[in-house]
């Protein structure tokens, strides 16, 4: 009994330490998998507040579309490779579209934190930089 309770307990643990680190994060990524899509790499960056996507083929544009219908991100990229910062998007769900004519390859960046605790963090960091 004593074992399916320590068993439990550290399930309990894992799972809410993995709550916690997805809630630090600013955006969440969910690639698009499907077969026809392996040729555009989509991650982000370490902080995760950049969207990288680099391809063999070129990108002709990206946008992103908000959980309010709102274009967000709607940009000519005509490059191989782009970073995009996702710190000016809105706190919600954000579908990307990535235009490789003919193809266009769809995935999905979640934004957790809103821009106004970005702006107070640099306002701090600002103010410790004038102390100095």
């Amino acid at each position: 009994m004593r074992t399916v309770f320590v068993i439990i307990f550290f399930s309990i643990m894992t799972l809410t330490s993995y709550t916690i680190q997805a809630q630090n994060d600013f955006a969440k990524l969910e690639k698009n998998v499907n077969i026809r899509a392996k040729g555009l790499i989509q991650k982000l960056n370490h902080t995760k507040d950049t969207l990288i996507l680099k391809s063999d083929s070129l990108i002709r544009k990206v946008y992103s579309v908000s959980t309010d219908y709102k274009r967000e991100i709607d940009m000519a990229v005509n490059a191989k490779d782009v970073k995009i910062p996702l710190n000016r998007l809105s706190k919600g769900k954000h579908v990307f579209v990535a235009v490789q004519s003919p193809i266009r390859i769809v995935f999905v960046v979640k934004i957790f934190r809103d821009n106004e605790w970005l702006l107070a963090m640099e306002e701090e960091r600002l103010a410790s930089k004038n102390d100095k």
